[in-house]
């Protein structure tokens, strides 16, 4: 009786998995990412640029650094430095950023707007999915290969 006793007591105290399924995707996507769109505005503008994903202390949120490069033909480059914040739920990422530093644009006056994207994690090598933001398109993220120095 004894021993029964111990042993249900052994197994009150073990966490209770009842209901528990577990959703986190072990892809870690910390670390420096290259992006590019496809062309948006009938072809006349492309994106390309960098993202560098860290730690944050909330579960599911990143920190994040993107430096965008958007050359259009009826406007010219512009280079902007973005500070962001990326969401993830399992497979998804979304990024919303604001605009650090304009460090080139040709056009002046031009209203450059944050550069948000929504992604799929494919793997720790590949995300896509799309810009969003004063104009929409297709985008891919690959990781970028650093190097050692």
């Amino acid at each position: 009786m004894a021993l029964r006793s111990l042993l249900f007591s052994l197994i009150a105290m073990l966490p209770s998995s009842a209901g528990y399924t577990q959703t986190a995707d072990p892809v870690d996507i910390l670390g420096s990412w290259t992006f590019q769109t496809q062309p948006y505005r009938d072809g006349q503008c492309l994106m390309t640029g960098t993202m560098r994903l860290t730690s944050h202390p909330d579960r599911g949120l990143y920190g994040c650094e993107l430096t965008a490069v958007e050359l259009c033909s009826m406007w010219g480059r512009s280079v902007v430095v973005q500070t962001c914040q990326a969401r993830r739920f399992g497979k998804q990422l979304t990024v919303r950023s604001s605009i650090n530093q304009i460090v080139e644009q040709e056009m002046e006056g031009l209203v450059y707007v944050p550069d948000n994207f929504t992604l799929t994690i494919q793997d720790a090598a590949m995300m896509y999915g799309a810009l969003i933001s004063a104009a929409t398109a297709p985008a891919i993220f690959r990781r970028a290969i650093e190097g050692i120095s």
